[in-house]
């Protein structure tokens, strides 16, 4: 196989998989015979063994990955639209912003399909043969009971696995190309193009942007009530994705009234038209620079979500957030935003001390602003605040027809007032953790 002759996907031969069934692809025909198995994993034992204990853990490997993703039909054509659909190149992260594209780095992308055709196109009759047992017969046609993925949502995940039947039956290495830059230019590439939500993690001095696996499918509609300010939120987000003047948000208000859940149903709402979303904590303000650096320059919105943000007086990272929000000399990127939540409206403790003219700050004035300076970095701000007693019974009514249960209203009404009496006040989150509660007594 000629996997080593890769240009602009020659990143794919770092994948271990990759090259170990290339090696077996040749092995299994005469061409790796005899051979040392240079750069696999079992280099120093001998012969067929080797062979042999290199195929099993190559089928162990696919049909792992089949069980973390979720994938189906024949693995190995998945494993290879899975490495298609996250390769970072030159040429798959132009395809994500303009479809096909011009110039001679078509002729190198073709060379390229020509070598990854090869792959889809080997006949395992002879790899079949070479290891009896019948374990090749497990990644010709896979099939699997509720076809969850630990890695991405259902509908990537079937997208892949099309991808994999499509370019499985492609008719030459043009065809797919085609059919490769189509995807790209639908889905995107990489960790961007194919998950929602991103957190930043440090490995040593390094820091990544991480996909989250595992995103609350929460909608807007979920949401009952506070239509004025799902209205704002939408209206601003809308304006954003498509490209016109947007603002930096706060939501602010009372616990558990939505604010949280309101900006995961964002992320789920415009995941489709281009909208990603990366959580960013307190601690981590200092890497919002290099977040803003490595995401610029992608044909990707996003949205740098900041939850339960609010500071101490000794606590100064937020003078360093202002600064990145709006006053350096660098400007934020045009496809960056910033969407935050807190309990303050002003986000930094204010004390009746700060106004006083008997304080210790000689200019106290200065001090008041220093304070409110952040929070006016935010062009909108939405209120949400708690429920009243008939808002509250609303939430209650609505929460409980959409699981599902049959109790009389006065009953569920009268419960609803014990419980909020009991578990923190009226809000959304505590109508929605009694109506959990009365779901897991299975009184539907």
């Amino acid at each position: 196989m000629r996997e080593q002759e890769l240009i602009l996907y020659r990143n794919l031969t770092g994948a271990d998989t990759l090259r170990d069934m290339a090696f077996l692809m040749d092995y299994c025909t005469g061409d790796g015979k005899g051979k040392g198995m240079t750069g696999c994993k079992c280099e120093k034992e001998d012969g067929g063994a080797r062979a042999s204990a290199l195929f099993y853990d190559c089928v162990h490997r696919l049909l792992e990955l089949a069980g973390s993703h979720g994938f189906y039909g024949n693995l190995w054509h998945c494993y290879l639209a899975d490495l298609l659909a996250n390769d970072e190149n030159s040429y798959s992260m132009a395809c994500e912003v303009t479809g096909a594209v011009c110039g001679t780095i078509n002729d190198a992308a073709l060379h390229d399909f020509e070598i990854i055709r090869e792959f889809y196109r080997y006949d395992f009759t002879a790899m079949g043969a070479t290891f009896t047992g019948g374990a090749i017969d497990l990644l010709r046609e896979y099939r699997i009971g509720e076809r969850k993925s630990r890695v991405y949502n259902t509908r990537i995940r079937d997208r892949i696995c099309e991808l994999a039947v499509r370019l499985s039956r492609a008719e030459s290495a043009a065809e797919m190309k085609e059919i490769t830059t189509g995807f790209y230019q639908e889905y995107g590439v990489g960790k961007f193009g194919l998950h929602k939500a991103f957190r930043v993690v440090h490995d040593g001095d390094l820091m990544e942007i991480r996909p989250i696996q595992n995103i609350a499918h929460v909608k807007l509609d979920d949401l009952i009530g506070y239509e004025i300010p799902k209205k704002k939120l939408i209206e601003n987000t809308e304006a954003f994705v498509e490209g016109r003047q947007a603002n930096n948000c706060l939501l602010f208000g009372d616990a558990g009234t939505g604010k949280s859940s309101s900006i995961k149903a964002i992320a789920n709402a415009y995941y489709a038209r281009g909208l990603r979303m990366i959580e960013v904590y307190k601690h981590q303000f200092q890497d919002l620079g290099e977040i803003m650096a490595r995401i610029k320059h992608r044909s990707y919105r996003f949205i740098i979500y900041m939850d339960d943000l609010s500071f101490e007086e000794f606590e100064t990272e937020y003078k360093y957030l202002k600064a990145v929000i709006e006053g350096g000399l660098e400007k934020k990127p045009d496809n960056v935003l910033i969407y935050a939540t807190s309990n303050r409206r002003h986000l930094v403790r204010e004390r009746f001390s700060d106004k006083e003219e008997r304080n210790d700050d000689l200019h106290t004035n200065d001090t008041v602003q220093e304070k409110l300076s952040l929070a006016s970095r935010f062009g909108v701000t939405i209120y949400f605040g708690s429920p009243d007693k008939k808002e509250f019974q609303n939430i209650v009514r609505g929460l409980a027809a959409r699981q599902g249960i049959a109790m009389p209203e006065d009953e569920l009404l009268a419960q609803a007032n014990q419980w909020e009496l009991a578990h923190g006040g009226l809000s959304g989150r505590c109508a929605q953790q009694f109506i959990d509660y009365l779901a897991g007594k299975g009184r539907q």
